[in-house]
């Protein structure tokens, strides 16, 4: 938590470190609730309908009662923008099921808690974020498809954290987590992308990835710039023979790989990461001036 953090909660502004939920929010207990995080740039909320609607879509999945309007949310996102003191950083937006009795019912849970939280992100180091990051495939499991919906975006990410400690213990920047049939999905916190041959692929989100709204930019990106791109299931053995292969995400942005289980990559920053680099953050530019 860095000193400039702020939290709006169910609309109060206030200091981070002032914040408080009950300890009986279901949030808390059970990971009940949904969430997104936003970027900042230049004192504007990047994307954020997208953000809205994908946030509205995730609580209607789980049958969770939105206690403010789209509109009414984007207040509060333009009020927390306005007050946060820094140009850019990051907001985290969570909706829980609220305080209750405890038990997985939710049944008897009424009043939605809404947090935003502004602060600044960072998911790897600035030399891998310049000089690429280290990966491993991970032993841990995404979720399967037909047991959580990987468009619903929820506060339970478990199984995404159980790979990071993999990530950590082997000593690298990130992992990849494979579905039940072995084939690749996404990273802990990011969608992931290779260039072979000159084409970009990512895997389908049908395969348990996420529908990420910078993974929707790039290959928007990528359309207009020419790029051929195919949505494909990918197996390890893909990302280990790609010339390229980087990481999208609101938190992550774009960052390229360098290695992954210790197979180095031929190309790291690759021209095709470094054209859709420099579009993106051009992209950027022309939506937050």
């Amino acid at each position: 938590m860095s000193e400039q953090a702020l939290c709006w909660l169910n609309g109060q502004l206030l200091p981070l470190a002032d914040a408080s939920v009950p300890v009986n929010d279901h949030g808390l207990l059970y990971g009940d609730g949904v969430f997104e995080g936003i970027r900042i740039y230049h004192k504007r909320a990047f994307r954020l309908q997208q953000h809205l609607e994908r946030l509205a879509l995730s609580a209607r999945a789980i049958a969770l009662d939105m206690p403010y309007s789209l509109a009414e949310l984007t207040a509060a996102v333009q009020e927390i923008v306005e007050v946060f003191s820094c140009e850019s950083g990051y907001i985290r937006l969570m909706v829980t099921r609220g305080p209750g009795p405890l038990g997985l019912n939710p049944v008897g849970c009424h009043r939605p808690n809404v947090i935003l939280i502004a602060d600044q992100i960072s998911l790897v180091h600035s030399q891998s974020r310049e000089q690429g990051a280290r990966l491993i495939i991970a032993a841990t499991r995404r979720l399967p498809f037909d047991g959580l919906d990987p468009r619903v975006k929820s506060l339970n990410y478990l199984n995404h954290i159980l790979a990071k400690i993999e990530a950590n213990h082997a000593g690298v920047d990130e992992a990849v987590l494979l579905n039940g049939q072995g084939r690749v999905t996404e990273g802990t916190a990011d969608n992931i992308f290779i260039v072979k041959n000159e084409t970009l692929v990512t895997p389908p989100c049908t395969e348990g990835a996420l529908e990420g709204i910078t993974r929707e930019l790039i290959l928007e990106l990528a359309a207009e710039a020419g790029i051929p791109v195919r949505i494909a299931p990918l197996a390890p053995y893909d990302l280990y023979t790609a010339d390229e292969c980087f990481l999208t995400g609101t938190g992550a942005e774009m960052i390229p790989v360098r290695d992954i289980d210790g197979r180095e990559l031929t190309k790291c920053p690759g021209p095709v990461f470094k054209q859709l680099n420099r579009l993106f953050f051009e992209r950027i530019e022309t939506e937050s001036r």
